[in-house]
């Protein structure tokens, strides 16, 4: 066994705490990523524990209130981190890195299947985005002539009959991309995507402005609690 990343273990784990076959780092180089628990893969992050608790404890603390799995580390604030005991300001920002890189890798391999013309696709590239907000935020994909994904852009954040939908920004962004047709979405935090008579103000709008610039408003999704709701799949647009 390598002298120093034996060395590098014992300063990370009490070794009277755990056996070797239950230290995150042995299991990792035994087992691979995929054999450790969530515990152990935060365990890792965390690096070192207190002197009442190792960092298994703490990763094993932080997964049990709320939700009882990984959604925590992704819910939970920095300024809520960092009241964690063994969680200081370094570790706090490695957590809230390694929780945003997560949903980034996410996005990049559901990015691949999206299409325009298919709504469910492009619920479930933003589902975990935004299910979990609360407040709610609005966003616009573009697509090319071909329904092929070019990105999207954060339009305004709070309740849409407040927010301020700029078509003139939403449509400079669509020539920008050279994108011929957009998609327009936004969350209820209560978790229910029942359109209200202001989401269909605002659809109208944004359709009539759109039609302005030769752009076509082809679907407005509401993203609710792992379900949404199709302006286009109801005939609505």
């Amino acid at each position: 066994r390598d002298f120093c990343l034996s060395r590098g273990l014992g300063d990370v784990y009490k070794r009277q705490e755990l056996p070797a076959s239950e230290r995150p780092y042995e299991k990792f180089l035994s087992l691979g990523a995929s054999g450790l628990s969530d515990a152990d893969l935060l365990a890792i992050i965390i690096k070192t524990g207190t002197k009442d608790k190792s960092a298994v404890d703490i990763a094993q603390e932080m997964l049990s209130g709320r939700h009882g799995n990984l959604l925590n580390l992704y819910e939970m604030s920095y300024d809520e981190l960092i009241q964690v005991s063994g969680i200081g300001q370094i570790k706090a920002i490695q957590l809230k890195a390694v929780a945003e890189l997560s949903m980034r890798i996410s996005k990049a391999k559901r990015a691949r299947s999206i299409r325009m013309n298919t709504p469910v696709t492009i619920a479930d590239y933003y589902m975990e985005q935004m299910r979990h907000l609360q407040q709610e935020v609005v966003i616009c994909a573009y697509f090319d002539v071909k329904s092929r994904f070019l990105g999207d852009k954060f339009i305004s954040k709070g309740s849409l009959s407040s927010s301020v939908v700029d078509i003139s920004s939403v449509m400079r962004t669509a020539l920008e991309k050279n994108a011929s047709k957009i998609v327009l979405l936004h969350n209820h935090p209560s978790g229910d995507c029942t359109p209200s008579k202001d989401d269909i103000a605002v659809t109208d709008r944004l359709a009539e402005g759109s039609r302005i610039f030769s752009i076509e408003l082809c679907d407005h999704i509401i993203i609710g609690d792992n379900e949404y709701y199709s302006f286009y799949e109801n005939k609505i647009i």
